[in-house]
């Protein structure tokens, strides 16, 4: 099905509901709503990762969405089961619509179907041989040269040295670190890092804290790369192909920390397929 290309989140939300990219929202309702909490703390790192998710199930596929703590109470789930989805995505919760959006698209067009996504496969180990693996691939996606300047916007430490394996300087914003795993300032106002940047690197959370827009808006302006490395929000961040965002690592979940057995990841290329034997392949 084809359809305008969104510039913003508000108008792909708009899009969805009037039935441009499918099924009538009012018409799809979902079946069961997680909300999770869980921390993680890598060997050899001081920093513990604190992590909320609401997760809603549409038929075959998930929505995901991370948010800060407080934002969402946990109560919130007791009654969404078999909410329709048009009532979800004008919730007052930003996680709640994103979440929500998600699970459409990702219903509508599952990653594990979409004939221009490279499957991922993350080996079976520890924490630290995953992530390593998936930051890899995550990083893969960039087209740098040596010395490139990358805004990392959501920190997550091997990223960082997967951008510096692929000669990258990291530009490190994060809304709740301070510092790197080798004691690097982070800063938490991302315009800092955007206009130094010859390359970005967000997470799905900017979709979730309003700030995906804007670094949407800045990159197709300054015709600056946008690599997305979506957990939340990963079908979503699949719609502004290429609006904007240039390459899209989706991890739908279950998400990699939830495993220790291989799992898979969906990369995305707005201008060429990605080759299979690529770096993080």
């Amino acid at each position: 099905m084809s359809h305008p290309k969104p510039q913003t989140v508000a108008e792909l939300t708009d899009a969805v509901l009037s039935g441009a990219y499918g099924p009538d929202p009012k018409d799809l309702s979902v079946t069961s709503a997680f909300w999770l909490y869980h921390t993680t703390r890598l060997a050899g790192s001081q920093v513990t990762y604190h992590n909320h998710y609401l997760v809603l199930r549409v038929g075959q596929s998930f929505g995901a969405c991370s948010f800060e703590a407080g934002e969402l109470a946990p109560d919130f789930c007791e009654n969404a089961s078999g909410y329709p989805l048009d009532t979800l995505l004008r919730n007052e919760s930003d996680p709640v619509r994103i979440a929500a959006l998600d699970a459409y698209l990702a219903q509508v067009r599952p990653h594990r179907e979409a004939a221009d996504a490279e499957p991922v496969t993350l080996p079976d180990g520890t924490p630290e041989v995953r992530a390593r693996a998936r930051d890899a691939a995550i990083a893969g996606l960039l087209d740098i040269e040596p010395g490139a300047k990358v805004a990392l916007i959501g920190v997550v430490n091997p990223l960082v040295a997967a951008i510096r394996d692929r000669g990258g300087v990291c530009l490190p914003c994060d809304l709740n670190l301070r510092t790197t795993q080798w004691g690097e300032q982070v800063t938490d106002d991302m315009t800092e890092v955007l206009k130094e940047a010859d390359a970005v690197v967000a997470t799905g959370m900017t979709l979730s804290n309003g700030t995906f827009d804007l670094i949407l808006e800045h990159c197709r302006e300054q015709g600056v790369p946008l690599v997305v490395y979506a957990q939340t929000g990963s079908a979503v961040a699949r719609a502004f192909l290429p609006a904007g965002v240039t390459a899209l690592n989706a991890e739908p979940f279950p998400f990699s920390q939830f495993s220790a057995d291989p799992t898979l990841m969906y990369r995305y290329r707005a201008d060429k397929p990605v080759l299979a034997d690529e770096e993080g392949a």
